[in-house]
């Protein structure tokens, strides 16, 4: 039941899709085709910033709050599972909020819209809501809800390149899947980082990526969202599909219907104890 929404919370990728540096299953690994100005810091601001003018300026700058419509799909060792749930999200930039919402269908005559069940997420905290009460989501998939946050292109551009000690450097470009992309990488004052890939001719992102040590096993992971299909919604380019994958495996995919952006939405909308209407 879960798994389905956890789909929809990848849109934190461009509040926060394509391959990290490190590697993505479509790029072709022989085609480092310039890396005559890799490590150039100038260069890499300068491609942040026309990308940041791609997406709209100051609109995706500014940008308060936004409600996604569509569906997603859930992928497990490559393979799809079977159907493609829709879901609602309701997202506030600050304080930040998420709501997920899971709409099924029933009626054996006439099909009947249910909100199922919920997930509301602070910035470290998630609630799994229904009709009857909230529960708290476990530890890990806070972590990994948290990890997605922190790496987002949103937290990115609006909160690591504000750091004073912040280094953005220019790592060449590649061909992958037939176009040219921009590769830059992002260190934070933490030293984490993350590999940003944008459309040469649009500047529009392409991918985020970043890699994270397992707190158990200690290996390395390496989580990338992709980004396309980009449509202009109220002067903001907004990928309408969106694919996540995990150590090179698709692990899930979005396929979004309709977006509307800086609509007023009330605090009960982030409430984890509101709770789901019984069907």
């Amino acid at each position: 039941m879960r798994v389905g929404l956890k789909v929809g919370l990848i849109w934190l990728g461009m509040v926060p899709g394509g391959a990290a540096a490190w590697g993505q299953a479509s790029a072709v690994p022989s085609v480092q085709v310039s890396h005559e100005d890799a490590g150039d810091a100038k260069r890499g601001r300068e491609l942040v910033d026309a990308m940041v003018a791609a997406l709209g300026g100051e609109a995706w700058l500014n940008r308060q709050t936004w409600i996604v419509y569509g569906r997603v799909a859930t992928f497990y060792k490559g393979q799809p599972d079977v159907g493609a749930p829709e879901f609602e999200e309701y997202g506030r930039m600050n304080p930040f909020g998420l709501r997920v919402v899971r709409v099924s269908h029933y009626g054996a005559i006439v099909a009947t819209d249910h909100r199922d069940v919920a997930e509301v997420w602070t910035s470290d905290r998630g609630y799994e809501v229904t009709y009857k009460g909230t529960t708290a989501v476990a530890a890990k998939e806070v972590a990994d809800f948290v990890r997605r946050r922190g790496h987002s292109l949103d937290v990115v551009v609006q909160e690591w390149l504000r750091e004073k000690d912040a280094v953005v450097t220019y790592a060449g470009t590649k061909l992958v899947e037939s176009e040219m992309v921009d590769e830059v990488s992002v260190v934070g004052e933490s030293g984490d980082s993350v590999e940003v890939e944008m459309d040469q001719r649009t500047h529009l992102p392409v991918s985020v990526g970043y890699r994270w040590r397992d707190p158990v096993y200690k290996d390395w992971n390496t989580d990338v969202v992709e980004f396309a299909d980009y449509h202009e919604v109220q002067g903001i380019m907004t990928p309408y599909s969106v694919v996540t994958k995990h150590n090179g495996d698709r692990t899930g995919e979005r396929f979004v219907t309709k977006v509307v952006y800086n609509v007023a939405l009330g605090a009960e909308v982030f409430d984890p104890q509101q709770r789901l209407k019984k069907k």
